[in-house]
């Protein structure tokens, strides 16, 4: 079972789809809750900004988050609750906590007790005396301790507010969450999700309260997601070094940002650069190339005729990369190894590819079906399956020119204009035209039947 907030960056949220892949393909059934908070203080200010009602506010960007995980080929969650539409829960686990004694209600707010948690900061490894009241915590006298946060908020003007036990208000950050989570998971479930800068004060907050309402709450597993960087700082909206998915996706497969993410291991950090992006580009153009010419080949020949009977090197490498996929994936969610291991049955599906036909045809055939489909497998697992090898090949190739500023017309005029010369022992500019599209990213390729192109990584960044 796996939790994850609106919060939560693409890095973590392309985790939990692969983690809800994973367990799937080894038989579990996956409830996967993904919530969505749609009231607190930075959505009420953006709202009051644009003099917009917050909960209208909220559900327009959800429904653009909607579209970006789509791009990104990001598993459904199996329910998606929202907290405008939980109130209730919200409210009878405060109440649980308060009947419990680790909360206590002042002029409308209602806080919680951080001194009736003796284990606060068991997750974070974080002392109370470690914040400084007036920095992370807000001074307010009517607080017992100053760490305590709040559960539920007293009505302000201009700000959405709902009836409660307490009066009119609207509920804390921290709260809404382990509602939700109580509804759908209960108090006890497998995986919570979410970034590093959400171990405190969020779900250290997230454990005490759901303890306080529940003293059997337990989660197994908290994986926590490093940040994505520009230059080593962490990208964000406040220093003004982010991108959008929607920006990158303007120039970039979405499954190529998507091998990107998973190529880093997810609790270490992600360096965004153009060179990586160009490499991730360029290394799914080479697995779908690979993928569709054994398909192709494959396709040609009957499935009843294909047997199961491959030379042995061929099932040697094919039960070794699973066993490495299957290992990695086990041991802390090591997707980065996992991309890695299909090198070497790709490896060996090119070198099959490239055979001349024989004696052996039946047995080279049989290869490529048993390899494309176990490639085909993992990455299925891993969410980078497309629907048609062809079909993200063509894509891929449109990014690239997209990103050249080019036009597949002149890149094939410039095909003929460098055969012309060829021709015509010109060496010097067949050269020169085939380094001009090498240094925009188009590879031109040499073959008896002619020459074709592809995307590669532009000049300037393979010296980088």
């Amino acid at each position: 079972m796996i939790s994850a907030t609106l919060a939560t960056p693409a890095f973590m949220l392309l985790l939990m789809s692969s983690t809800g892949r994973y367990l799937k393909h080894l038989g579990y059934e996956v409830n996967y809750v993904r919530n969505f908070t749609d009231v607190d203080d930075k959505i009420i200010a953006r709202a009051n900004e644009l003099g917009e009602d917050p909960i209208s506010l909220s559900r327009r960007f959800c429904e653009e988050f909607h579209l970006d995980m789509a791009y990104l080929n990001c598993l459904p969650p199996s329910v998606e609750p929202r907290v405008s539409d939980h109130i209730p829960q919200i409210i009878a686990m405060i109440r649980q906590i308060l009947d419990n004694g680790c909360a206590y209600a002042v002029e409308g707010d209602v806080y919680f007790s951080i001194d009736k948690f003796p284990e606060y900061g068991r997750l974070s490894g974080r002392k109370l005396e470690d914040n400084r009241a007036g920095q992370r915590v807000a001074v307010d006298s009517r607080k017992r301790n100053t760490a305590d946060f709040a559960l539920w908020k007293a009505a302000k003007e201009g700000e959405p507010f709902w009836e409660s036990p307490w009066g009119p208000g609207r509920p804390g950050w921290h709260i809404e969450c382990s509602a939700m989570s109580a509804a759908y998971l209960g108090y006890s479930f497998d995986i919570h999700g979410g970034g590093m800068d959400l171990v405190f004060p969020h779900h250290e907050n997230e454990i005490a309260q759901s303890c306080a309402a529940c003293r059997e709450s337990n989660i197994s597993y908290w994986i926590h997601n490093g940040f994505v960087t520009i230059d080593s700082e962490k990208m964000s909206k406040s220093l003004g070094n982010f991108f959008t998915i929607r920006k990158v996706l303007e120039l970039y497969h979405p499954l190529a940002l998507r091998h990107f993410l998973l190529g880093t291991h997810y609790r270490s950090p992600i360096n965004y650069s153009e060179l990586l992006l160009e490499t991730a580009s360029d290394r799914v153009y080479y697995i779908y190339q690979a993928l569709h010419d054994s398909e192709s080949i494959t396709a040609q020949h009957d499935e009843t005729s294909l047997k199961d009977s491959i030379p042995a090197d061929v099932a040697t490498c094919i039960n070794k990369f699973w066993d490495e996929c299957l290992i990695s994936m086990t041991d802390d969610l090591h997707t980065s190894v996992a991309l890695a291991a299909i090198s070497e049955p790709l490896k060996t599906m090119n070198d099959l590819l490239h055979t001349r036909k024989g004696k052996k045809q039946q047995l080279r055939v049989e290869s490529l079906a048993a390899l494309e489909k176990t490639v085909r497998d993992i990455l299925a697992i891993l969410g980078l399956l497309p629907d048609s090898y062809s079909e993200a090949l063509k894509q891929l190739k449109d990014y690239a020119l997209r990103r050249a500023k080019l036009t597949e017309d002149h890149v094939l005029h410039k095909i003929e204009e460098r055969n012309a010369a060829r021709k015509n022992k010109e060496y010097e500019k067949s050269d020169a035209i085939r380094k001009e599209l090498a240094s925009a990213g188009i590879a031109l390729m040499d073959s008896p039947e002619g020459t074709t192109w592809r995307p590669a990584l532009p000049l300037a960044l393979q010296d980088q």
